[in-house]
């Protein structure tokens, strides 16, 4: 099997490989197509919590970025983790001498365990400058309650919200509810042309570590083969739901997500 498209990742990496760039990779590699990596943080982490962040130097992930494109042309690319606004900035620099399709923005801020990620100069560059540059930007509600300064306690408080995130300069904007006290997940995507509403039903598992980095990862991944982005919204979320629904339960806190759940393995293989 020939990979449909390439796609960097621009994100923090997770030592137990759950979440992050780990969780990039297999993502977009289960979904058939190429990831390349440009690492903004190391993270010392398990399924409990985060034990430690360490940075890497802005200059450094510039260099990543641009020394990978100078040899593969990226599709698309999906951006995670951007801790600092130092590290935005060598980011928007990069950006602006490589060739590429579309961004999808995953403005990580809190790890599933509570810490916290992304430091307060760092959420007003991402406001201010990275999200106009996103073609979708994938917050979850406490995410979108940082950016947008409102409270998030319903649907029509996460459509509010997501009409101050397009005003941002965000092309398009899917809204996650998982956090919603509802045992129907609702997520909404939003555009200057058009709202969709995806219903699941919740799935009530620890087992949720990751789901943020793995949806945006999926979409992106869609995105890039050439599907539109409510198609790509759509799959990306069934891809999510069934890598819950068939978790490894692996870890002792929120264990991690299956994103094998893609891959049929041949009998020659087993």
């Amino acid at each position: 099997m020939k990979p449909r498209s390439k796609i960097l990742i621009i994100a923090g990496s997770d030592s137990s490989g759950g979440a992050g760039i780990q969780a990039d990779v297999k993502t977009i590699t289960a979904l058939g197509s190429y990831a390349m990596t440009a690492i903004t943080a190391i993270t010392v982490q398990n399924t409990t919590g985060v034990n430690k962040v360490i940075p890497i130097h802005p200059k450094d992930i510039e260099k990543q970025i641009l020394f990978t494109c100078k040899d593969i042309d990226p599709t698309s690319i999906k951006i995670g983790m951007l801790h600092s606004s130092e590290v935005i900035n060598s980011v928007l620099n990069s950006l602006k001498k490589i060739k590429y399709s579309k961004i999808v923005l995953d403005p990580v801020m809190v790890a599933k365990g509570g810490a916290r990620l992304i430091n307060k100069t760092a959420i007003k560059s991402l406001k201010e400058k990275m999200i106009k540059k996103a073609f979708l930007i994938t917050p979850n509600i406490p995410e979108a309650e940082v950016l947008t300064n409102i409270k998030i306690k319903s649907i029509d408080n996460m459509i509010e919200a997501a009409k101050i995130l397009l005003r941002f300069g965000a092309k398009n904007v899917l809204l996650k509810g998982g956090h919603l006290q509802s045992q129907i997940l609702t997520d909404i995507m939003l555009n200057k042309k058009e709202l969709k509403v995806f219903k699941n039903k919740k799935i009530n598992t620890y087992n949720t570590h990751g789901t943020g980095c793995t949806l945006s990862s999926a979409i992106t991944t869609f995105l890039s083969c050439g599907k539109p982005v409510k198609k790509s919204c759509e799959l990306g979320i069934k891809y999510v739901n069934q890598a819950i629904r068939s978790n490894p339960n692996f870890g002792k806190g929120k264990g991690p997500v299956n994103h094998l759940n893609s891959i049929l393995l041949k009998k020659t293989f087993r």
